[in-house]
């Protein structure tokens, strides 16, 4: 048997097939929500995955507001930041990060509270930092990306 012939094959970022994604939230719990994002961001349920390629779709998650956590987490929960100065430690709260994706100064497509939570999910290195910007997250049921054409999946048939 020539051990030779049989080559791995790694698809390289051209070779991923990119897709746009819709996920509403209304009712979903927050972390199950997020891990299930972030397999789609990371682009581990496809065939093609590869762990140093950003070969996952771009997600676009709607009915932000409508999510919710179980028991008191909204807030008992706290969230830690360092600023880098004596004393600089912050604490946030998850209905803290909540009510700031309300804030008209926030761009759109971006919410704290969720990048906050998917962030932890995703390597901490250069790719991570990259595949966060696939993300966009909605308060309402409205978003701007109907021009791309994005299919809605249903997250609770996703394993």
């Amino acid at each position: 048997m020539d051990t030779l012939s049989y080559k791995t094959l790694t698809p390289n970022e051209q070779q991923c097939n990119r897709e746009w994604v819709v996920i509403d939230a209304t009712d979903q719990v927050l972390g199950r929500l997020c891990s299930v994002v972030a397999m789609i961001l990371r682009g581990k349920n496809k065939p093609t995955y590869s762990p140093f390629v950003e070969c996952g779709d771009n997600v676009i998650i709607i009915n932000a507001d409508k999510v919710r956590l179980t028991g008191n987490k909204w807030t008992d929960r706290e969230y830690l930041r360092y600023t880098g100065y004596p004393g600089g430690q912050r604490v946030s709260t998850p209905e803290l990060l909540k009510q700031k994706s309300f804030n008209k100064h926030i761009k759109p497509g971006y919410n704290p509270l969720f990048i906050k939570v998917i962030k932890g999910m995703l390597p901490k290195n250069r790719l991570g930092r990259q595949i966060i910007e696939n993300m966009h997250v909605y308060n309402g049921p409205a978003h701007p990306h109907e021009a791309q054409n994005p299919k809605v999946i249903d997250i609770n048939t996703i394993k």
